[in-house]
Parts: C-alpha cells; structure tokens; sequence
C-alpha cells in the first residue's frame, strides 16, 4: 500500500511531497515524490496520560472514537478499575484493548486504595504491583498519588518504586501543588513525569529539576492555558493528556484540538506536533509508529495543519478511520461489577447540629484542587440541611462495597436550585457521590444508582434519569455514541436543575479524591488533604 500527501517529518522540521509504502504493518519506504495531494501524513497522536475508564467506555469503545480523532496510543492507567476489582479488573481492561487495533499502554496502579482514609474494593501491595510489573503488557508504574508517602519513605510506597526500576520501567508522578525541597526529594526518588501543575511556576520548577511535564486539559481539570507557553522553550520534556476525558467530549475532539489551539497561538508547529506524537513515544518507549522506515505503520492523514481535522487514521497500518467513519468493530465482552449496598433510607443522610458555621468543600471551575471555606450552617428540627440561596449544598459518599452509613458533608459553587445529581464514578474508590438541594432528592439520587448497581443520575421531584454503568459500576456495555448522547442529556438536565458548573459530574467526581487538596469527602469522613487527616463538618 502506497499514500502520497505532504509529509510531515517532525524530527527533522521539515514538510515535503512524498509516498509511504506499507506492508505487513509497517513503514517500509519514504520517498520524495512530486504530486497534487495536499492533505498531510504525521505520526498518530498519543494521550500520555488517561484513565480510559472516566470515558465511561470499555477500552474498545473509547478506541473506536479516539481514531476519528487521530489518536493511535493512549499510556491508560488502570487505577480506576483496580480500586473496583483490583487485578482482575487491570486484566479485563488489557484483554478488552487487544480485540481492537488500537495500542493502550496500561500502567500498573501504584495506589489501590489511593489512602487508608477511604474504603474501595480492592488493595494492590507491593507483590500485587511486582506480579504486575512482570507482565509485558504494563509499560510502567503509574501516578503515584501517594506523594506523602514518597516524603515520608513509607515502606511500601517505596518497594513500589523499587520494583519499577528493577523491571527497568518509568514512575508516573502526581504531585499537585509539591514544590521546593518537597519536590526535589520526590523526583529523587525516582519518580519522572507529573500531570498535576496547575500554574507555571509550579510547572517551570519541576521541569528544571528533571521531570517531564504533560499539560493536561480533560473535561474537568484544564490547565492548558496555564502551561502552554512553556512549551516553546520546553517542547523536549512535555506532552500532551487529558488525563479524564468524559463521552460527550471524546465524540468531539481529543489530542488534536490541544495542537489546533497550541498552533493558534503561532507556536511552532513541529515543536507542538513533537509534544503530542514523538515525546509519549521516547519516554515510555512505546510500540507506536513515528513516521520513520521500518517503525510500525501508525499514521494519520489530516486535512492541514492549523485544524488538525484528520481524514483517515491507521495503525499497524489497518486503515481505522476513514472520511468520517470508524472503522473499529464492536464486540462483545461479560460485564464484571463489584457492588454490595442496599438502598437508603432518607434519615440516613440528616446531618444532627446545631453548629453555627460549618467547614465547606468550594469547588472550583476546571480545577480538582477545592479550597475550605467555613460557612453559615441552615438548621432545621436539629439538622444541618442545604442552603439554596448561598449554594451551600449537602453532599454524600455512600460506601458501595459494604452497608454503612453514608459520610456527610457540604460543599459550594454546584449552584443547584432543585433536585439532585449522583454518581458512582466517584475517585479514587469509586463509591457513590452526590449532591442535591434536599436530604430527600440525595436519597432519591442514590438509590437509583444503588439500583441500578453503578451509574451517573439527576432527579427532581418530577423526573429522574440515569446513564446505568453496570462494568465495576463505572462504565457502560454501551456503544460510545449511544453513552456520550446520554451523558450530554444529564449533563443537560443538571444545568436545567441548576448548576453553573461546566462538566458538573466531571467536578463531583473528584470531590472523593483525597489526594488532592486542600477539602475532600471519602466514605468515611471530612478529610484535610493539607494536612493529610480527617476534620470535622461543624466549626463551632
């Protein structure tokens, strides 16, 4: 097989007409040939950091929207699932990639539970993470979300690392917010790549000292604007991820917008197109094509190089996507689930005070770190309730492994003026998350996701609508065209209710994740992730 278009040769910073000749999935020639084509031929584009499973889609599924895209990699940790189903879940996710022509990369998770502060299904010690580790389908260690633990060289932490290096495989970084000594010790340890930066002096710091950095704009945490000017100088030691990307925004772009908005800003395209294509590629050193004879045939066809809008997608040079149509097939595969809780009764989430002010969660807009802020408390008959009018919403974790009590607290900036929203795609542990104007719409909203063991719902007094995730209760059996136009309905629906929120189940989400400061709520409790311990809702 023969392809002519404007070749775009990275490395060397040049475009020229040529030909590339495939067989048996590979690059065998690149030639200089004059011709009329004018659409351009680059290496594919790899995410280099994601959680396939935040796509509420099975590994197939994401593959067969990633390809219109032009994305042919992806590095996926699977912590997501492991927190549900531990290795078995990190199994299914591999099996489930290899029946389509799509190449993810998968981590082992170096944090299941991400904390001893939260209850999840499953724990990976650091055997589980050796056993791993010698697979060779785990390319490395992923995020080590335990950055306290990296500080404090806690034992097991450490023998995590340890044997990512005696299998000669990277360290995946998060460490939002670690600057200055912190920051030296934790790369000194071994650790390389972080996607967590959320401004440029933290990025700038890091990149000095020797770690990679990926700007990172997924459907709640962006922080594109606030790296990307770092990257005409520092082009080398970043890439690009989107580290959660929701279904309705994977039907519309994914890596490919990152490069269309980095080169509207006049940055240098080859420096742009290194970042997303070559740089995943080197550090991890992946089996992906870039561009070169003899590499594997893993190359996309784009319209110019200002849109990034791609044509056609190959990969082991199987033409994948093609004017418009994704040619990966969709097949089947047995659900697998871990859910073991019964509904709740309404009583269940009073909040008995007769507190005064009380600690609040203040989300913020496109970032997972929140900030404390302490409020007036709204009592009723005893009990601490929402507080429409200064968007003082209650909120639950309900552990969806086993019958306990939900944890209860409050947080602000959802701006909901009805009903509720839930969800069990609640990070890292994945129990089941809500917030809502009532105790008696949060009820209402967790029971239908206890229900349906596993799924993201709104309801009011009126109506009620979930998308069901019956895979570890965190993604669908579901074609992605079909979840993302559903995810678009609630995401609708909860707007309607009232959030002012852009991807306001994005945001709930990680409202559970105690590995990002400064306030979070896990199934057992109000947790200062400052601080690293549990704190108390009501201040006096």
């Amino acid at each position: 097989m023969k392809l002519q278009g404007q070749i775009v040769d990275i490395q060397n910073s040049r475009i020229y007409k040529g030909e590339v000749t495939i067989a048996h999935g590979k690059i065998t020639n690149i030639t200089k040939k004059d011709h009329n084509v004018e659409h351009y031929i680059l290496p594919g584009f790899v995410d280099a950091h994601i959680h396939i499973e935040s796509s509420m889609l099975v590994p197939s599924e994401f593959a067969r929207l990633a390809v219109a895209h032009g994305t042919v990699a992806t590095v996926s940790d699977p912590h997501e699932i492991a927190n549900v189903l531990g290795v078995d879940g990190v199994e299914f996710m591999i099996e489930n990639g290899k029946k389509v022509p799509f190449k993810f990369n998968f981590g082992a998770p170096s944090c299941v539970p991400a904390t001893d502060f939260e209850s999840a299904g499953a724990i990976i010690d650091a055997d589980g993470i050796k056993k791993l580790l010698e697979n060779p389908d785990i390319k490395y260690l992923a995020e080590m979300m335990n950055y306290p633990g990296v500080l404090f060289d806690d034992l097991e932490v450490m023998k995590k690392i340890e044997w990512a290096k005696h299998y000669n495989k990277p360290v995946d970084g998060h460490a939002p917010g670690v600057v200055g000594d912190d920051i030296t010790k934790y790369i000194k340890a071994g650790i390389t790549t972080d996607h967590e930066c959320f401004t440029y002096d933290e990025a700038l710091e890091k990149l000095q000292k020797g770690m990679k950095i990926l700007i990172r704009e997924g459907s709640a945490a962006k922080n594109f604007e606030a790296l990307i000017d770092l990257l005409p100088e520092h082009f080398e030691n970043m890439m690009f991820c989107s580290d959660d990307k929701h279904p309705d925004d994977l039907l519309l772009h994914h890596i490919n917008d990152l490069c269309a908005r980095a080169v509207a800003k006049g940055m240098d395209v080859f420096k742009v197109l290194q970042v997303a294509c070559l740089n995943p590629v080197k550090h991890y050193s992946l089996d992906v094509g870039t561009l070169n004879s003899g590499d594997a045939a893993d190359l996309i066809v784009v319209e110019d190089l200002k849109t990034f809008k791609t044509l056609q997608t190959y990969i082991d040079g199987e033409l994948v996507f093609d004017q418009g149509k994704s040619l990966v097939k969709e097949i089947t595969f047995q659900n697998l689930n871990n859910f073991n809780t019964s509904k709740k009764e309404i009583s269940k989430f009073r909040f008995p005070s007769n507190s005064k002010h009380i600690r609040v969660i203040e989300a913020l807009e496109g970032q997972l770190v929140t900030n404390e802020v302490v409020e007036e408390s709204l009592v009723e008959n005893g009990n601490v309730v929402s507080n429409i009018k200064t968007d003082v919403l209650k909120m639950t974790v309900v552990n969806r492994y086993k019958n306990l009590p939900p944890a209860i607290a409050f947080i602000k900036n959802f701006g909901l003026k009805e009903g509720a929203i839930a969800s069990s795609v609640g990070h890292d542990s994945h129990n089941i998350i809500a917030v809502g104007v009532s105790d008696e719409m949060i009820c209402k909203a967790v029971n239908l996701v206890i229900e349906h063991k596993g799924g993201i719902c709104a309801v009011s007094n009126a109506d009620e609508h979930i998308l069901p995730l019956p895979v570890a209760g965190i993604m669908s059996d579901k074609d992605g065209e079909t979840v993302g136009k559903v995810y678009a309905q609630l995401d609708n629906m909860a707007k309607q209710l009232g959030s002012t929120l852009n991807a306001p189940y994005m945001t709930l989400s990680f409202m559970a994740l105690l590995v990002i400061p400064a306030l979070k709520l896990s199934d057992k409790g109000l947790f200062n992730g400052k601080e690293f311990k549990f704190t108390t809702v009501a201040v006096d």
